[in-house]
């Protein structure tokens, strides 16, 4: 039996997609059940519905209490959540407030005198909301960690631990990732009732796109030059991976000052930048997004052709969680690193049992085969 046969009218008569995913098919009767669950899915899987849905269908919109906290540990996935939810909500009483850094505090204080059904937000925001008192958390009732490896690590374990205590005793808490490590699975069943475990790997995502998994090889200077070349490719989306702030920085003063279509993200923009450069990327003003794993963390976006690893990951998790957001609801992707000489013995390590092809920058275009063997095959 379908979970959606079990729905309210107002969630069924708003369902529009063709079928269940199987993050939601598993999640969404255990979470209406009240048990708590530690679920992994892969990136792109539908796992924001998967607790979104039942949460609309355990609350109650007319009761004038925070009932719902749900922790990010980005602006974007807070701000996307609430859209998800403004969404789902429009035409039931159930509201919904973002509760995010970098915002105006006091207006977020105005929203929650309002007892906003559901609140989304930040663990530092959060933090202070709570300490404040302006947040009540005894009131709350389900706690949801979306991207919980990141909220469970070492920078916020402590935040989040304190808040689901403050919580009301009888709460139930839902830690959803693409990726739980042995640590995390640990630290969060020590915060749980005998946990259910949910994983969904990505053998069992339907129509699944086909995704090669590409490398060109290039000196660490000419980096810039290359993608530069890959921005003005005609039909191209790249969401573009750096692992540092300061090396993305420069790489955007290069290639703004060579007019690529690029735009960067970092968590040093405030709420309206990055919502405007998100804008820009979605309707295609600019073709490249040059991001850090922070900065882009839960970023959902439909359609990506590509995957740039500028820099190569420093984790297998990191790989796959990159590479997870192209090849998604059936379309076929590309995940490309940009490989130095010095990255070489790395990428091996994180692509061990990935079929990789290898591809080379040549007049103005992505070509396979090695630098040698397309400078031969142009010369026949």
């Amino acid at each position: 039996m379908s979970f959606l046969e079990k729905m309210d009218d107002s969630i069924q008569s708003k369902w529009k997609f063709d079928y269940e995913m199987p993050i939601q098919t598993k999640m969404i009767p255990e979470m209406i059940a009240g048990k708590d669950i530690v679920a992994q899915s892969p990136t792109g899987s539908g796992k924001t519905l998967a607790y979104v849905l039942p949460l609309l269908q355990m609350v109650e919109g007319e009761k004038k209490q925070t009932q719902v906290l749900i922790v990010t540990p980005s602006q974007e996935l807070s701000m996307q959540i609430v859209n998800v939810i403004r969404d789902w909500v429009e035409g039931t009483p159930i509201t919904v407030t973002q509760l995010i850094g970098g915002a105006n505090m006091q207006r977020q204080i105005e929203k929650l005198k309002k007892k906003p059904t559901i609140v989304v937000g930040t663990p530092g925001r959060l933090a202070e909301l709570v300490k404040s008192k302006k947040l009540k958390m005894y009131d709350i009732k389900q706690i949801i960690l979306d991207e919980g490896d990141q909220l469970l690590a070492r920078e916020h374990r402590v935040i989040v631990k304190n808040m689901i205590e403050a919580a009301n005793p009888d709460r139930q808490i839902v830690v959803v990732s693409a990726t739980i490590t042995d640590e995390i699975e640990m630290v969060a069943s020590k915060l749980m009732q005998e946990p259910e475990r949910i994983h969904v790997t990505a053998e069992d995502m339907p129509k699944s796109g086909k995704v090669v998994h590409s490398f060109a090889k290039t000196d660490v200077r000419e980096k810039t030059d290359v993608l530069r070349g890959i921005s003005h490719l005609k039909g191209l989306r790249a969401l573009a991976f750096i692992n540092n702030v300061d090396q993305l920085r420069m790489k955007e003063m290069k290639l703004k000052y060579s007019d690529a279509p690029i735009a960067v993200l970092h968590s040093d923009m405030n709420k309206f930048e990055r919502q405007q450069t998100l804008d820009d990327f979605r309707k295609g003003k600019t073709r490249v997004l040059i991001a850090t794993d922070l900065a882009a963390r839960g970023l959902d976006i439909d359609g990506l052709t590509h995957v740039i690893h500028i820099d190569v990951p420093h984790t297998v998790e990191q790989y796959l969680h990159r590479s997870g957001r192209t090849g998604r609801a059936g379309e076929d992707g590309e995940v490309l690193t940009l490989l130095s000489y010095a990255e070489e013995r790395d990428y091996r390590k994180l692509t061990k049992g990935i079929k990789t092809v290898q591809k080379v920058w040549y007049k103005g275009s992505l070509q396979e085969g090695n630098s040698k063997t397309v400078a031969t095959t142009k010369k026949k």
